[in-house]
């Protein structure tokens, strides 16, 4: 008899198309194959800083939760440096300056919900945003610097000084996602709200690319 599945391959495989499809957005494949400008940059980097203020806002919320904290680490804190980079990126008054796009405000609202509600799904948004950050993530980073010609200014976001080997960091995460104490019913509505969290993420290239059209035209 075969050993069952492990939880995070079969998130892992379940997820993949998803992904697929949110990276093949046409805003996003853009930008990574060099027809996206430095705007399209800014305007990608402001519409992270909502979803990560609510993502980090819903860790605090969690930090005492048994489940949750396991997850939790100011190792992946995307933050200050998501604030720094729009400080460089768009100027004192950034806060000022950027509002968030429809899919955005839905996202958000979804990650205060679960953040205060539901380990699972809290755990769900924390492992689309920060395991993707740490690998596709770092190409972008390292794509965006050439492109732009940024140093460290700008991409602040996408470089975790704090993790020497984000591989070994994920498969430690991954580990922690198979020690999860949920049952088949839980880790199905784990898998449930990944989904949605890549749906967002992939309407959201959608609304960046219909803020572009109306900026260009």
């Amino acid at each position: 008899m075969s050993d069952p599945t492990p939880f995070s391959a079969a998130l892992r495989e379940r997820s993949s198309r998803a992904h697929s499809s949110s990276e093949s957005a046409g805003f996003m494949s853009d930008l990574v194959e060099g027809q996206g400008t430095r705007e399209d940059y800014v305007a990608l980097v402001a519409q992270h800083w909502f979803i990560y203020d609510a993502l980090e806002r819903a860790a605090s919320e969690m930090k005492d939760d048994p489940v949750a904290r396991v997850f939790i680490t100011d190792k992946l804190t995307r933050l200050p440096a998501l604030e720094a980079d729009l400080a460089y990126l768009v100027g004192p008054d950034w806060r000022d300056r950027i509002e968030p796009l429809p899919t955005t405000r839905r996202y958000v609202e979804r990650i205060a919900e679960v953040g205060r509600t539901w380990p699972g799904g809290f755990v769900a948004h924390h492992y689309t945003r920060y395991l993707g950050d740490l690998s596709g993530g770092l190409f972008i980073g390292r794509l965006m610097a050439r492109r732009f010609g940024f140093d460290t200014n700008g991409i602040g976001f996408y470089l975790f000084d704090d993790i020497a080997d984000p591989k070994a960091f994920k498969d430690v995460y991954r580990e922690q996602l198979d020690a999860a104490p949920w049952d088949a019913a839980e880790q199905e509505r784990v898998i449930d709200e990944v989904l949605l969290a890549y749906r967002f993420n992939t309407e959201l290239f959608e609304d960046l690319a219909a803020a572009k059209r109306v900026r260009v035209a």
